[in-house]
């Protein structure tokens, strides 16, 4: 009877762990997606949106930054609204993808924090794209569709020396990340 309770407690124990495994390996079967860089500098938020949306756009996902339905300087809570969500209705577009700098470290984990797209939109960028004496940045990329988290991903970036380096070590990295995990085969 003790051999059986302990067999039966491996096997329930190596079939939650397959399930998370399992879990973990799923895509995001990414079509569409409004970019969203969570950064405070409008030149580093124009460089990342506009970065990923050619790199979503070169691997067959309609994408467009976010920076078409904003005006300069206006808090990005407004694309929560019921007006940008119709308007992105209407353009095929019910994924957000939030990008932002998680930290200048690689040994950041993902947040797990399940908010709502509102609540995700309010929270500002505390990283810029570069800062002096860094070699190491991380990103964090979090899917939302009608309004609801799906979907996060980190993309970590090593021996980085200068703001240009970042954003082609991000191109590199992600671009790879969109094939591999996001994009619907």
């Amino acid at each position: 009877m003790k051999n059986f309770i302990v067999l039966l407690s491996v096997l329930l124990i190596a079939s939650t762990s397959f399930s998370q495994k399992k879990q973990k390996k799923e895509k995001l079967n990414l079509t569409n997606a409004l970019v969203v860089a969570q950064l405070d500098n409008p030149d580093d938020r124009y460089s990342l949106e506009i970065n990923l949306t050619q790199l979503l756009v070169a691997s067959g996902i309609k994408a467009e930054p976010s920076l078409n339905y904003m005006k300069f300087g206006e808090d990005s809570k407004i694309l929560a609204s019921d007006s940008i969500a119709e308007i992105m209705k209407t353009k095929g577009i019910d994924t957000y993808c939030l990008v932002s700098v998680r930290g200048y470290d690689r040994r950041f984990k993902k947040t797990e924090g399940r908010e709502n797209l509102a609540a995700a939109l309010s929270v500002g960028g505390l990283f810029d794209l570069y800062r002096q004496d860094i070699v190491s940045i991380s990103f964090e990329f979090k899917f939302y569709r009608n309004g609801e988290f799906v979907y996060t991903d980190m993309v970590k970036c090593g021996n980085v020396g200068d703001r240009e380096t970042v954003l082609k070590k991000f191109r590199k990295k992600t671009g790879k990340r969109i094939l591999k995990k996001w994009r619907k085969k």
